[in-house]
């Protein structure tokens, strides 16, 4: 595998750092996960569900993101463990930080210190805001900072978090993409390099046509639940006469007619209030009450299928453990004998390689790793 000969020290935790963490070890790298022993390891040992066993260390909410790693807690502010990780770093490949802007140059393992040791070594760094402000970044203030959360809810509800720490996942992605790309420029020059991702802005990176709404259009985005602001039927979910619900995402205007033709109603296809994507934005509200009266006839599986088979975009509202029934979700996920199944962050394949087999996330254990020239 890409990563087999590659060492990756991760002085990262919660999520984003360690997604990327595992991201290296699922193509095949050695994932050291350095947990800080005065802290008694990645505050996320201590996430727990309240179904969940209050003694265990490997909580749901570790396991997301430390699969194939090995842990090596050390107190940095200690000389001898501070020494061991240097010791560690001559060998690396690179090193994954989320230290707040300062916070890494008190501990010593800042770039510049740590690319004394070993010149060649890429350095991955996680920041809230950049270099230039040193408040720590948590994803559900960022969320609100950067207009998801206001962008998210129903049209005169409150704003509302998501589901998931949306932007740890997003600049999780746009550090390991920098990460590559530094590899890259290393295979052509032989540097190392330094590759700094802040939260703030790789949201801001993912508000997409929200953000040219505002900036081209000069139209300041507001809350509409699951509706587009620029696409009509997309995103709007639609209850089944057997109490189901399923999502439309008409992308153009073909794809309505055929949506008509399923439903019975070819008329509206012919309305000119709906017959372009433009009208049906222009009186969204009169065709989705005629859409919901119309699919509240049909079945849920019934109704898709024959949708699928017209190739229009709609699909059903899955729970998570509904999601996990699908086949493409089960080849997602990882497993290894005796332990739970976890989540790959590797999404894509390549034709000739199996993807990497392995272990579960570590337990919290005070143990030394000694370098293998060092042995």
């Amino acid at each position: 595998m890409i990563g087999k000969d590659m060492l990756v020290l991760e002085l990262a935790s919660v999520l984003a750092g360690p997604s990327v963490g595992q991201f290296f070890a699922e193509l095949g790298a050695t994932v050291i996960k350095i947990e800080n022993a005065a802290t008694n390891g990645d505050v996320t040992r201590r996430w727990k569900l309240s179904s969940e066993p209050a003694e265990t260390d490997t909580p749901a909410y570790f396991c997301a993101a430390n699969w194939g790693k090995q842990s090596l807690p050390l107190n940095l502010a200690q000389p001898q463990d501070l020494e061991q990780l240097y010791s560690l770093v001559k060998q690396a490949t690179i090193v994954i930080a989320s230290y707040k802007p300062g916070d890494a140059e008190k501990l010593q393992v800042d770039y510049k210190t740590l690319q004394t040791i070993n010149p060649n070594l890429i350095y991955g760094h996680l920041t809230g805001y950049g270099t230039d402000e040193d408040r720590a970044g948590y994803d559900a203030v960022v969320q609100a900072e950067t207009g998801f959360m206001y962008l998210n809810g129903e049209p005169g509800g409150a704003p509302t978090k998501m589901p998931v720490a949306l932007i740890d996942v997003l600049a999780a992605h746009q550090l390991k993409e920098g990460l590559l790309v530094a590899m890259l420029r290393k295979a052509q020059t032989g540097e190392g390099q330094y590759v700094q991702v802040s939260l703030v802005q790789a949201a801001v990176a993912a508000l997409a046509n929200q953000a040219t709404n505002w900036l081209v259009a000069g139209q300041n985005p507001q809350r509409m639940g699951s509706e587009h602001p620029s696409i009509v039927p997309y995103g709007s979910v639609y209850t089944t006469r057997d109490n189901k619900q399923l999502v439309l995402a008409i992308g153009d205007d073909r794809q309505f007619e055929r949506l008509c033709q399923v439903l019975g109603a070819l008329e509206l296809a012919a309305n000119t209030n709906y017959k372009t994507n433009y009208s049906r934005v222009q009186h969204r509200h009169d065709l989705n009450e005629k859409l919901r009266n119309l699919i509240s006839k049909h079945d849920q599986q019934e109704l898709l299928q024959t949708l699928h088979k017209l190739h229009v975009p709609a699909g059903a509202v899955n729970t998570v453990a509904a999601v996990f029934e699908m086949p493409q979700a089960r080849q997602m996920q990882l497993q290894y004998p005796g332990a739970k199944p976890g989540v790959r962050q590797v999404a894509f394949r390549f034709e000739d390689e199996e993807p990497a087999l392995l272990t579960p996330p570590p337990a919290y254990k005070i143990k030394s790793i000694v370098p293998e020239n060092e042995a």
